[in-house]
């Protein structure tokens, strides 16, 4: 077990690539506080905002099996699609999910009475994605960290 541990803690790509999604997830912090006037510890475990830690993971991942196997090996294709799938995902399929949350939500807000009605539910999150320039922002703090730091040889 000590090994695999051990193994996992020596592997710059993945600790790189982690590195990344953690200096994005603590940069919404400030974001927050700086756009809303709001500081928000929620902001650290949620998903959506900016910028995008799974666009920043995933732009880590790719470089660093870029930088470390090679830019023309199969691995680096693997990560780069992997990417490419997560990214769109943030950008397209959550977002759509957030937006019609969002309408849910008001739709529940205007046509029901409160005292009348109660829901069992609660309200539907409605940040899940990212806009296409906070998937980007997180790409490129992704790429940035793991070219600063460096292949791992």
């Amino acid at each position: 077990m000590q090994e695999i541990c051990s193994g996992i803690l020596n592997n710059h790509v993945l600790v790189i690539s982690l590195i990344a999604c953690l200096s994005a997830q603590v940069l919404k912090l400030p974001i927050e506080l700086v756009k809303n006037r709001k500081f928000n510890l929620r902001n650290l475990v949620t998903t959506g905002g900016m910028p995008s830690a799974h666009s920043a993971f995933v732009g880590a991942l790719a470089a660093g099996v870029g930088q470390t196997v090679g830019w023309e090996s199969p691995e680096f294709a693997i990560a780069t699609i992997f990417a490419i799938i997560v990214m769109y995902d943030a950008a397209g399929v959550r977002q759509a999910a957030g937006k019609q949350a969002r309408i849910l939500n008001q739709l529940i807000d205007e046509f029901f009475d409160e005292e009348d009605h109660n829901f069992n539910e609660a309200r539907l999150k409605e940040l899940l994605g990212h806009t296409p320039f906070q998937v980007l922002v997180g790409l490129s703090l992704g790429i940035t960290i793991s070219w600063l730091a460096g292949p791992a040889y």
